[in-house]
């Protein structure tokens, strides 16, 4: 007979003394119309989810704040960009709003979209992959917390699908605060799958111009600030904050211990690319040596978690590196409690214990399951 331990005393235990407001209590609706989610959360609109099978990979537009500032670049929409935009040398069209996607898979680009090589005229296309829609595993709101997790494959130029993606988020709120807890899980279900070295990926957000830095400002979890100090650079988080339409506001990222390769590198530009990067050390590091590819082995699957953060004032006033702690003690907790349960110990989910807070476990193996 498995033991079995109760897991409320040590969730309560895991957030005693954290005072950041990352846990609120406002309900959450997720409203599916066609190819689309959308998320309120309080009753207000805060993101839509997109899987559109005219674009090449799913994705958020946009992101507010609680107070409903949109804190993400307005474009494209769909597969449309201002034709103003175009000549700006940060223009970058495929750089949606908030996605998950990598430049080498298998040697083709997810990263990139087929759509957009009239601006870059030099690339094959042979070159482009694309994400194919299979399913909705879950949509669900909550009185807390809303949960979304759905299922692609990935495939190449010729449409095959090679592998596949799973993409699970919960959503939460607070008066001053929304919350996204990403997991991105790619199992190599057709064979083995390389995710080469490459700058461009991997999981990544285009924030609203009014964000970039300058004017804004940019901070990481060792007290670097501005893109010299934070591009390609090692971290628990980076926080973008200042002033849109009249509200101090932020964006912060955390990657999870139990994300791979953490603390990822990232590739965080002051024009406002904000993308966490495991694999892009060769041109991170400048180390011609440097090998930052990976390949996951036939029926394995390799993970990436991320919480998303978005706040009221600048990273001092929102506590991101007590939010940071506290998201950190939470991964441990989850990570402990697939241990306790692999050795026979069952843990009991005391009621509301695990209320909108995490997805099935990694492995200790960090990241590959």
């Amino acid at each position: 007979m498995k033991k079995m331990i109760n897991s409320l005393p040590l969730v309560l235990a895991c957030f005693n003394g954290l005072s950041s407001p990352v846990f609120g209590a406002e309900a959450v609706e997720l409203k599916r119309a066609g190819t689309h989610i959308d998320v309120l959360v309080g009753g207000k609109p805060f993101s839509t989810y997109y899987f559109d099978p005219d674009v090449a990979k799913a994705y958020f537009q946009p992101l507010r704040s609680a107070q409903g500032t949109i804190v993400t670049r307005g474009f494209p929409v769909v597969n449309d960009v201002p034709l103003s935009e175009a000549h700006d040398p940060s223009f970058e069209p495929h750089q949606r709003p908030m996605y998950f996607a990598h430049g080498d898979v298998n040697g083709y680009d997810f990263w990139s979209e087929q759509v957009f090589q009239k601006y870059f005229p030099n690339e094959s296309a042979s070159r482009y992959g694309r994400m194919v829609f299979l399913k909705l595993d879950e949509i669900r709101g909550g009185a807390d917390a809303g949960v979304l997790r759905a299922k692609f494959g990935l495939a190449g130029p010729d449409g095959k699908v090679f592998a596949e993606e799973v993409q699970s988020f919960i959503f939460r709120g607070s008066p001053t605060t929304r919350v996204i807890d990403c997991e991105f899980s790619i199992h190599a279900s057709q064979g083995p799958v390389k995710l080469g070295d490459t700058k461009e990926g991997t999981f990544a957000i285009r924030v609203v111009k009014e964000l970039d830095s300058p004017p804004a400002h940019m901070v990481n979890s060792h007290g670097g600030v501005g893109e010299r100090e934070i591009w390609g650079k090692r971290a628990d988080w980076v926080d973008y904050y200042g002033n849109v339409d009249g509200e101090d506001v932020g964006i912060a990222v955390l990657d999870s211990p139990k994300s791979f390769r953490h603390p990822t590198y990232w590739h965080a530009r002051g024009y406002g690319l904000f993308a966490a990067n495991p694999f892009g050390i060769k041109a991170f590091t400048g180390d011609p040596h440097a090998d930052g590819s990976y390949t996951i082995p036939a029926g394995r699957s390799l993970s990436f978690r991320y919480r998303i953060l978005i706040h009221h004032g600048d990273y001092k006033a929102a506590k991101i590196a007590e939010a940071y702690e506290q998201y950190a003690t939470e991964e441990k907790y989850k990570r402990e409690t697939a241990a306790l349960e692999r050795c026979g110990v069952k843990v009991a989910q005391g009621e509301g214990a695990s209320a909108g807070r995490g997805h099935t476990p990694a492995s200790p193996k960090r990241g590959l399951r």
